[in-house]
């Protein structure tokens, strides 16, 4: 039996993450299988019960469980509190916990919101892209770093560091997605000023050579990578990138789809996986059935295909989507003149008809 651990967090990802529960729990009707689902608190709920982002008790079931499915985190409720204590550390540190140093982010134009995007038609339409993001290194979480007095003022710092064992395990992911896609890896970096991206570009392409030799590796300064995927779209299949390129490159790609209301995604490694939507917590809109759930669904759907390796539902969730879209149906953040405009619950209510 599958288990779930469900965080809703905070703001619209309570919503979202409703919608998401009541697809896990048809498709377990329609599929004959069961799926043992838990409740957890993290993030700013989770400061006000417990008085950190991260509980013992929501620890402990994430690393005995199959997967987590999260809502959203943070808020300006919690932004004056010290770094240690705000509602993202408990997200950075579930990560940590769970070893899920690998984040895929799908950036899918779908053929019927291809008019929302803020670039033309003709050059979003098609695009497909997997970016896989380094998650649990590189400068978020490099040592030293932090903040002192120097000269009679402040100094802050931090450290980008990587190791190759952490570079080319993501590398790996990344190779392995391409290979099942279109055998096509852009690997980002920016090692003309950095070393440790000089070594992320050696590690990359060693891997490459030595075990991927199939899929055709390709090396963009970040810079240049970012102006390409704005010039290009199209060309990209997988995208890897360090944590935080992967976290700028990654939004950058999901701007291309029209909104971030529409994108999933999945953070695995050896001790677990969190699902989760790319959007934030967005609190001016919670609670007021305006969220847009397609991106919860979508990242329900990977969990459905990573961590339980159930292709079939996977891809029958991702079909209702795409039907629903087709029929005309938007939540507020894609709606487009000539469509029906649609709230949080409605369009859950929709997508579980299509299933």
């Amino acid at each position: 039996m599958p288990s779930i651990l469900v965080i809703p967090g905070d703001g619209i990802g309570v919503e979202v993450t409703e919608v998401s529960v009541s697809v896990l729990k048809a498709l377990g009707e329609k599929e004959k299988t069961e799926f043992a689902l838990e409740d957890g608190l993290l993030g700013g709920c989770a400061i006000d019960s417990f008085g950190i982002p991260l509980p013992e008790e929501t620890r402990e079931k994430a690393v005995k469980c199959d997967a987590v499915l999260l809502g959203a985190v943070g808020g300006p409720k919690w932004e004056n509190l010290d770094h240690e204590l705000k509602p993202e550390r408990g997200l950075l540190d579930l990560r940590k916990e769970l070893d899920a140093f690998a984040n895929l982010r799908p950036a899918v134009v779908y053929p019927a919101l291809a008019d929302a995007s803020t670039l033309k038609r003709e050059v979003v339409e098609g695009v497909d892209i997997m970016v896989v993001r380094e998650l649990t290194g590189g400068i978020y979480f490099g040592l030293p770093r932090g903040t002192e007095e120097s000269n009679g003022g402040k100094e802050a710092f931090n450290t980008l560091r990587y190791s190759s064992s952490e570079i080319e395990r993501v590398a790996r992911t990344a190779f392995e997605i391409a290979r099942k896609r279109k055998g096509k890896l852009a690997s980002i970096d920016k090692s003309n000023v950095l070393e440790s991206m000089v070594l992320w570009r050696d590690t990359v392409s060693k891997v490459g050579r030595e075990e991927f030799p199939d899929v055709e590796l390709e090396h963009l300064y970040v810079d240049n990578a970012a102006m390409q995927l704005i010039r290009r779209p199209r060309d990209f299949d997988v995208m890897l990138a360090g944590n935080m390129f992967g976290d700028i490159i990654s939004d950058e790609a999901a701007q291309l789809t029209g909104s971030l209301g529409m994108l999933p995604s999945a953070s695995v490694g050896n001790l677990g996986a969190i699902y989760e939507p790319v959007h934030g917590s967005a609190p001016d809109i919670a609670g007021k059935d305006i969220a847009n759930p397609i991106a919860s669904v979508l990242s329900t759907a990977m969990m459905l295909r990573y961590s339980f390796g159930m292709e079939g539902p996977a891809a029958r969730v991702e079909e209702a989507v795409k039907r629903v879209l087709d029929e005309g149906y938007r939540t507020a953040d894609i709606h487009q003149e000539g469509k029906t405009r649609v709230g949080t619950r409605r369009m859950g209510e929709l997508i579980l008809k299509e299933l």
